[in-house]
């Protein structure tokens, strides 16, 4: 059991300070490095940790970790309130319907999916994740953010997925302003080559951004004339999710 107990204050630890070092967790827990390495090495290979992919010498969560949290999320007021109203908009719009949330300045994280009839369709699992910068639900959420949130990501640098991601800071500042405008973001194959969507921000109280709903397609289907009704579509949904959640 003392094994068991290290290993989960071991995990605790690394999402708090990652990415971090085995010399950084040595002096957090006063342990031998081989007993915290040995640990480490024990939680990756079950998927739990992984290697930083910027400094392999750093530690940091792995996907295992996310994948938990959609399950713990379906007994909660945002998937209750997401459900219905996701499933009414794949009726309206005949795509995939993704359901994600943030994980700090991470990632965005797939908790909830309505797939659409097309033989020919997207397809992402529930706790895949992606870059908040390249694609539609992340920029949804960072439109939506405060301003030292977003120059926070910036600074951390903006990884180049496509030709057209908008790695450049200025292009992304634009972009998010383009959204707070329009009430949606877009993505057309700046992430995944082939992948398009448009999502739309669902709100706490207070403005905060908690999730995104999005509309998901090939690229094959994607025609820049129904822009304006597919960004409608998800704004809508996206504030009817709000006010159940909220109880309007």
């Amino acid at each position: 059991m003392k094994s068991v107990t290290r290993s989960l204050r071991i995990l605790e630890a690394v999402a708090q300070h990652q990415p971090v070092t085995v010399g950084e967790l040595t002096k957090i827990f006063g342990l031998p490095k081989s007993t915290v390495q040995r640990t480490l090495v024990t939680l990756a290979e079950a998927g739990w940790l992984r290697a930083s992919r910027k400094d392999t010498t750093r530690w940091e969560v792995g996907a295992r970790v996310l994948a938990v949290r959609p399950a713990a999320l379906q007994g909660s007021s945002l998937f209750a309130a997401a459900r219905e109203p996701m499933v009414h908009l794949r009726d309206k719009a005949n795509e995939t319907i993704h359901l994600s949330v943030p994980d700090a300045l991470q990632c965005m994280v797939v908790v909830d999916r309505v797939d659409c009839d097309h033989a020919v369709r997207t397809f992402h699992a529930i706790g895949d994740t992606s870059p908040l910068h390249a694609t539609a639900t992340g920029r949804a959420v960072l439109a939506h953010l405060p301003k030292q949130d977003i120059e926070e990501l910036i600074t951390q640098g903006l990884e180049r997925y496509s030709e057209s991601t908008p790695a450049d800071p200025e292009d992304l500042r634009a972009e998010l302003r383009r959204i707070r405008t329009d009430g949606y973001a877009v993505n057309r194959n700046q992430y995944r080559p082939g992948v398009c969507a448009i999502a739309a921000p669902i709100l706490d109280e207070d403005g905060t951004p908690l999730a995104t709903v999005a509309i998901s397609m090939p690229d094959s289907r994607y025609d820049a004339d129904k822009l304006p009704e597919w960004g409608r579509l998800v704004a809508d949904t996206a504030a009817e999710i709000t006010g159940r959640r909220l109880g309007a």
